[in-house]
């Protein structure tokens, strides 16, 4: 009986009329789960993981820079007030990077545990940073204090110490950079690269699913709008009139929403793709960027800081450098040589631009000129030239930085201005067309009852 009345013409109606209403919920149905996976993308990458990436790269360039401004403080002694302010003012950002990272992390028992433990360090960290400082104030344990009234000498210890006072705070600094460099900013770093997991598995997630939703839905549109024409000419043949205006209209509406959501879908992928890769990814770039440029501006103080690790010092110094811009070099002479021959903008490592080459072109011209000096005249350098350079090149890297991050906050908000219109439009054209499918059918269902 199914089959007879499939062959009927109110059958064959109806048939074709279901398959037109499946084409079509086909196509909104798609679209309704490509929105949805684009948006969860962009929240993502925009609201969620990309920010605390953001904020634990700056959580990276704090403690970096904590660990420097002791370094210079330790060696301009009663000229650190300068150092000392910066270094509070550091030690304010990283808790509060801190805060920011712990709300971000929100449920994640892995990233809560790695920031408790960056809190606990951080605490022994700034116990033997104090301790240093406070010992490079001190005199020397054992030697003569200051003259009594009777003219006598007040002793400051009765036990002669083994390590003079500079040596000691040495010692406790020695202590601070290596639970620094071997504890903090590890964890620091890993925190980071734990969202920027996140962050690229929601990117080829959604940016696949945003691809693959574009084809889907022009041929669900295709199948629908097909299936439109066929009903019109069929309707036309067995009853012998013109297309009728609904059926025209739903054809219209449908083909209208088929390109509307597949051209949304393209610009949601390229949305993505721009808050991804010339955004967040360069953001993230230039954070570390200014993270290992502060840690290498600290190995200086550090070189003139700390003789016996003055080699050390140096080598990272080139290490870090080859890291940013990488140059063919055994050692850094020659690194600061090639360097000062660079002629253009495109080179291997982590930064990027005419204005910042050159500016690092100035800051390693500045390098090599303190390390042909010594004693006053290379802390003198270091606190002058060297420290003008170096901020002249930090001022570049953080307003590259802007440039990137306004470039991934328009990507953001221009996808999802884009998804609030897919919304609007997904069930607005499916009541337009499931409209004129009835309002184009029914009557002519009606001639046979």
């Amino acid at each position: 009986m199914m089959f007879l009345a499939r062959r009927t013409v109110p059958g064959r109606i109806k048939v074709i009329s279901s398959v037109t209403v499946a084409a079509l919920g086909l196509l909104f149905a798609t679209l309704a789960y490509g929105t949805a996976a684009a948006r969860e993308g962009l929240r993502v990458i925009g609201h969620d993981a990309g920010p605390q990436v953001v904020a634990t790269a700056g959580l990276y360039l704090g403690l970096s820079d904590m660990d420097a401004q002791v370094a210079t403080a330790l060696l301009l002694g009663d000229r650190r007030q300068d150092a000392l302010a910066r270094y509070e003012k550091r030690r304010a950002e990283v808790g509060s990077a801190l805060l920011q990272a712990h709300t971000l992390a929100g449920s994640d028992a892995a990233e809560r545990r790695t920031i408790s433990s960056v809190l606990e360090g951080l605490g022994r960290y700034e116990r033997l940073a104090s301790e240093a400082l406070l010992l490079s104030t001190l005199p020397a344990a054992g030697s003569p204090g200051p003259a009594s009234p009777s003219g006598g000498v007040v002793p400051v210890s009765t036990t002669p110490a083994t390590i003079a006072p500079d040596d000691r705070a040495l010692a406790s600094y020695r202590q601070a950079t290596d639970l620094m460099t071997r504890e903090l900013l590890p964890q620091a770093y890993n925190l980071t690269l734990e969202s920027g997991t996140i962050v690229r598995h929601a990117y080829e997630e959604g940016h696949s699913t945003v691809i693959a939703v574009r084809l889907v839905a022009l041929l669900c549109g295709a199948l629908a709008l097909g299936c439109l024409i066929w009903l019109q000419i069929y309707l036309a043949r067995s009853f012998r009139r013109v297309f009728g205006l609904a059926l025209l209209g739903a054809s219209v509406a449908t083909a209208a929403c088929g390109i509307a959501g597949a051209v949304i879908m393209e610009r949601e992928a390229a949305a993505l793709a721009t808050a991804k890769r010339d955004g967040f990814d360069s953001v993230l770039t230039l954070a570390r960027a200014r993270a290992i440029s502060n840690s290498l501006h600290a190995d200086q103080s550090r070189y003139l800081l700390d003789p016996v690790r003055a080699d050390t010092y140096q080598h990272t110094f080139f290490d870090k450098s080859q890291s940013l811009v990488y140059l063919p070099a055994k050692n850094l002479s020659d690194y600061q040589r090639a360097v000062a021959s660079l002629k253009n903008d495109r080179f291997l490592g982590m930064l990027e631009g005419r204005d910042v080459a050159a500016a690092w072109r100035r800051f390693q011209e500045a390098d090599r000129s303190l390390r042909a000096e010594s004693g006053a005249s290379a802390t003198s350098a270091l606190t002058g030239p060297v420290r003008s350079a170096f901020d002249a090149y930090d001022a570049t890297l953080v307003r590259l930085a802007e440039q990137h991050q306004a470039a991934f906050a328009r990507a953001i908000a221009a996808g999802e201005g884009g998804l609030s219109g897919l919304w609007t439009l997904i069930p607005a054209g499916l009541v337009v067309i499931t409209g004129g499918v009835l309002a184009g059918v029914w009557p002519r269902l009606k001639e046979y009852r």
